[in-house]
């Protein structure tokens, strides 16, 4: 016998007014985009952000900002949903988020990296995630400030995967490990 699935209205989902979400619990993860060329990239991110209910975004560098037609074309709305600052400086991001108590993680492939499933986290504690420029990846410098540096692992042929689809998957692995703030 065949099982059948009828797809779900978008009105059967359940999901959050915008106002009911800024009252959720959120996922201590806060993302950092050194450099996002690509507004939808940026869009995507944030799209993922409201997923995963991370806590805030900071764009740094050459990243757009919000209002922007091309950010919204992916956000679909959740660039009104996450909390969002802009920082000229990804390092002055970087450094308040550690005045702040978080701890500082590049999503990168350096030596002495850890791999993504092999990541021990502690759900005390508060994260930063930086993620980097499409084709330079993190600046160095932001890698030296970071606590660790977290990697993707690949086996095919290609040397990276897109920083949009690296923040879901990044963002879907610590949601499996700490979850929400339950506080």
């Amino acid at each position: 016998m065949t099982k059948r699935f009828r797809k779900l209205l978008n009105s059967e989902l359940g999901r959050a007014s915008g106002e009911e979400f800024s009252r959720l619990s959120k996922m201590a993860v806060t993302l950092v985009l050194d450099n996002i060329r690509s507004q939808h990239n940026i869009g995507a991110a944030f799209r993922s952000a409201d997923a995963f209910v991370a806590e805030r975004i900071f764009l740094c560098g050459i990243c757009a900002t919000p209002p922007s037609a091309e950010i919204h074309k992916s956000a679909l709305g959740s660039e009104n949903t996450i909390p969002w600052e802009y920082c000229e400086e990804t390092t002055d991001a970087v450094n308040r988020l550690r005045s702040e108590g978080y701890e500082i993680i590049s999503v990168e492939q350096t030596e002495n990296s850890t791999m993504l499933n092999s990541i021990e986290l502690c759900k005390e504690r508060r994260y930063a995630l930086v993620f980097g420029n499409e084709v330079k990846g993190v600046n160095q410098e932001v890698i030296d400030l970071s606590d660790s540096v977290l990697e993707i692992p690949q086996h095919g042929t290609k040397h990276s995967i897109n920083v949009s689809v690296s923040i879901g998957v990044v963002l879907w692995e610590f949601s499996k490990i700490i979850g929400r703030n339950q506080k």
